[in-house]
């Protein structure tokens, strides 16, 4: 697991899009696994800003994290409108290239096998962007989730129903259930990017990124990943016990690595 503490989420941002840029550059059909919440905002940005310059989706294909339960479809928050309204409608990627796990869908459990068959099908994640819960969930893998969990239904936990309150016009409004992408799924990606920013997630960081691997903290998984990225600012590197040493290897670190 690699360790970068940067200045803001807009530096994270450049740098998440800078191997999204490069990915895309070494295999245009590639693969993106697409996230949602705030931490992917600044790199969804990044991107349409170098679409328009130039970058070109249009052979790219991307698959959703997660997905509520029971929002209709159009929903401002289902989190397919979110990626079409913050990504994929400001790039030049094909909405038929673009997948979610059906939250609306009558029978969940062949969605979710459906959805889990889609992506072997295309091949994998190339690139997964994640974002951490403050209680260390990883997508909808709230603490105590499977390491081998493969895309299904999940009930939340109120500490991510009030966190995601924010999005909408009250607690109540929040579903209780989702589906998301299972560990074990995620696992499979070729590169994991995740991001982190602000004092709140200190710990959440700290505990995956230093602390023992368990299920009460899903994220901490990803230290058995071969190719995990953690981009972090200085409020959410702030509990890490090593992070003079993650600094150091980064600004000594040879550039023809990249991330």
């Amino acid at each position: 697991m690699e360790v970068v503490i940067l200045g803001g989420s807009r530096q994270i941002g450049k740098l998440a899009a800078d191997a999204i840029e490069d990915l895309l550059r070494r295999k245009p059909n590639a693969v993106l696994g697409l996230a949602t919440g705030s931490s992917p905002l600044p790199v969804y940005d990044q991107l349409a800003e170098r679409c328009g310059q130039g970058l070109d989706f249009s052979q790219a294909s991307g698959f959703a994290l997660d997905e509520y339960v029971g929002l209709p479809a159009g929903h401002p928050e289902s989190y397919r409108e979110v990626i079409r309204r913050e990504f994929t409608s400001r790039v030049n990627i094909a909405p038929d290239n673009v997948h979610g796990p059906d939250g609306s869908a009558g029978d969940i459990p062949a969605t979710c096998q459906a959805y889990e068959e889609a992506i072997s099908a295309a091949g994998g994640v190339d690139l997964q962007l994640l974002g951490v819960g403050t209680d260390g969930h990883l997508a909808f893998n709230e603490p105590g989730s499977s390491f081998a969990s493969r895309t299904r239904i999940k009930s939340l936990i109120e500490q991510t129903r009030r966190d995601n309150a924010r999005f909408f016009n009250s607690l109540a409004e929040v579903p209780h259930h989702v589906l998301t992408q299972g560990l074990g799924t995620i696992m499979e990606a070729r590169h994991v990017i995740l991001l982190a920013t602000g004092a709140q997630k200190a710990q959440a960081v700290r505990d995956f990124v230093e602390g023992p691997v368990s299920a009460i903290c899903p994220a901490s998984l990803l230290q058995f990943h071969p190719h995990a990225t953690v981009l972090v600012d200085e409020a959410a590197a702030s509990a890490l016990k090593l992070a003079d040493f993650y600094r150091h290897t980064y600004d000594n670190k040879p550039a023809w690595q990249g991330l």
